[in-house]
């Protein structure tokens, strides 16, 4: 939250000084008392998104609570602690030419990678990204995964002589699905539900691997799924290629997510025999993790009403990148309605959900230019407003309303292990 409440702040102090006569619409603003109203929009935003070390040990130990009753049965907690059936982990001594296709968000991957074992490691790796209609978002399963498996053999039809596959030997292709699904083996396993925009409601409860082959297999596509786990355990496990002392990932993208990799004996609900290994890779699905230690604002209430899951995946609502450009956008909207942040009137494309990206925010945080260019332009563009940038003033207003100390919170976002 820290580092959106920089990112608001400073974006939000761009667009008042940003406007057609920013100096002169300054004065106005105060003479006018909405200045002062402003700054109390800033203020309130501020102290609610607030997370001091002790409200960070409140949120860490409710999570650890919900943690340990989603290891104890099955709905038990606000996180599922799905038992991945993975109770292995890559080695580095791997060989062999595997495929693999990551499903999470609008868009997804394939991936053709060679790899050679301790020597060479990661010999060739290959890749296509491929968007999502939106329509297929919403539309039936069967349309989804044909339109997936159809990205995935025109990219097989790619494979040249550099590709190394074993005679006769099938194709096999790990499947990452970054959705809540109820594993039923390492390569099988059911939709709980969607998340991240998507909302498809044939696929729930089904096998997602059996509507993969079903239509790899109507365009004959000679491959077979081996593995069935979400992009937070392909991270672990990519991790754990390298250095065999990871022991957990942390997704932050589209949407967030957590695995790590727990003792076997500590897990309950597991009722099955031991793993020879003595551990299980757990999928935390901590996302719709919610507490009232979390530091919620009226804009991430507001947000998670309208959303097509209301109620649900507030953790991610707060933190993850399909939902950080709309509090944003909202932050702004409610400053121009009830402060003049662009004048008289409100820009009209201010209104429209979503139109401002969490990239879009993230390049306006990120620009270090003497005139806030990449922020001009950006307004510009979104906005399609006029803007002149008064760089004293920006400073001064970034000074006063931004004491935030934004790297503490950039540090904590991306700790891992």
């Amino acid at each position: 939250m820290g580092k959106k409440v920089a990112v608001v702040l400073c974006v939000a102090a761009v667009a008042v000084a940003a406007t057609g006569a920013a100096i002169v619409v300054r004065r106005q603003m105060k003479r006018s008392g909405k200045w002062a109203k402003a700054m109390a929009i800033l203020k309130e935003f501020e102290n609610k998104c607030g997370t001091p070390i002790a409200k960070l040990r409140q949120v860490a130990d409710a999570m650890t609570v919900e943690m340990h009753a989603g290891l104890a049965s099955e709905g038990g907690s606000k996180l599922k602690m799905i038992i991945s059936y993975v109770d292995n982990l890559p080695t580095g001594d791997e060989q062999g030419l595997f495929y693999a296709l990551d499903l999470g968000g609008t868009n997804f991957r394939v991936l053709r990678v060679q790899l050679g074992g301790k020597e060479k490691g990661v010999a060739s790796q290959e890749f296509e990204e491929v968007s999502i209609p939106p329509h297929l978002m919403i539309g039936s399963s069967e349309a989804l995964f044909d339109f997936i498996a159809a990205a995935l053999a025109k990219f097989v039809a790619t494979e040249g002589e550099g590709s190394h596959r074993y005679p006769g030997r099938q194709r096999e292709l790990g499947f990452t699905f970054s959705f809540p699904v109820r594993q039923t083996s390492v390569s099988s396993g059911t939709l709980i539900k969607w998340t991240k925009g998507f909302s498809i409601e044939d696929a729930v409860g089904e096998d997602v691997v059996g509507q993969l082959t079903k239509a790899m297999e109507k365009i004959d596509l000679d491959m077979r799924v081996t593995a069935l786990v979400n992009d937070t355990i392909g991270t672990l496990a990519g991790g754990r290629y390298y250095n065999p002392d990871v022991i957990a990932a942390v997704i932050l993208g589209t949407g967030t997510n957590a695995a790590y990799v727990e003792r076997a004996q500590a897990i309950p609900k597991w009722h099955g025999p031991l793993p020879k290994s003595g551990e299980m890779v757990i999928n935390m699905e901590w996302g719709n993790f919610r507490s009232s230690h979390l530091p919620l604002t009226e804009h991430d209430q507001a947000l998670d009403t309208e959303s097509l899951n209301p109620g649900e995946q507030i953790f991610e609502k707060i933190i993850s990148g399909m939902y950080l450009g709309e509090i944003v956008r909202r932050v702004l909207l409610k400053m121009a309605e009830e402060a003049s942040f662009f004048g008289d009137n409100v820009p009209p494309h201010l209104r429209v959900p979503f139109i401002l990206r969490t990239p879009d925010m993230s390049a306006m945080h990120h620009d270090t230019s003497s005139d806030l260019k990449v922020v001009g332009n950006k307004l510009r563009d979104i906005l399609e407003e006029g803007t002149v940038v008064n760089t004293l003033a920006i400073i001064c207003i970034i000074c006063n309303l931004c004491p935030l100390d934004t790297q503490y919170y950039l540090e904590d976002e991306k700790s891992g292990c």
